[in-house]
């Protein structure tokens, strides 16, 4: 992958982990998906390899990604769907020309279209995402609880319990600052 840019969150779901190419939203947003070429990156980590992506491409991407982050989150939360971020995931999925197909291992892969374009994949993600929040999988929408992040992530642990998006970033953050608030508030006697 390309030099210089910040590290790909993936998770199990492809879309959520789309809507992970905008970290924390809420603080210093890090956006993991700057350029055409890194959109490129993604979609070839995600496995819907792609020759190429224009600023266009980009944008429709990043269009999708919103739609699909503020769907999910008003899933998560129980309110109604927003009508405009329901009508790009549809108008996506509906653009999209993939087909599933399953490997010799029975595994399921996304063949793009003949052309391999970046509205082929988005039509894979945007389908994804339908699923998710159509509530067609085992697990549950959630947000994370980082104050700073608030991201939308698929919850598929046995107890639904889980409060971070990623426990390595998130999760680790929020345990080292609680950690720290209580040497400060209960720091040790010299011996």
């Amino acid at each position: 992958m390309r030099a210089g840019f910040p590290d790909f969150r993936l998770g199990n779901v492809l879309a959520t982990s789309f809507t992970g190419t905008l970290s924390e939203r809420h603080g210093n947003a890090v956006e993991r998906i700057p350029t055409p070429h890194r959109l490129v990156d993604w979609l070839t980590v995600s496995g819907l390899a792609v020759d190429s992506c224009t600023a266009a491409q980009l944008d429709l991407a990043r269009e999708l990604r919103e739609s699909i982050h503020a769907a999910a989150t008003a899933a998560a939360l129980q309110d109604a769907l927003p009508a405009s971020a329901v009508q790009v995931i549809n108008d996506r999925s509906a653009q999209g020309r993939a087909a599933a197909i399953l490997t010799p291992e029975g595994e399921r892969h996304w063949l793009l279209g003949s052309a391999s374009s970046v509205e082929d994949a988005l039509g894979v993600i945007a389908a994804d995402a339908i699923s998710v929040i159509a509530g067609e999988r085992d697990g549950k929408l959630a947000l994370c609880v980082s104050p700073t992040c608030l991201a939308a992530f698929f919850d598929t642990s046995q107890s639904r319990t889980r409060r971070w998006c990623d426990m390595n970033t998130c999760g680790n953050r929020q345990k080292k600052a609680r950690f720290n608030a209580n040497q400060r508030r209960n720091p040790r006697s010299p011996e």
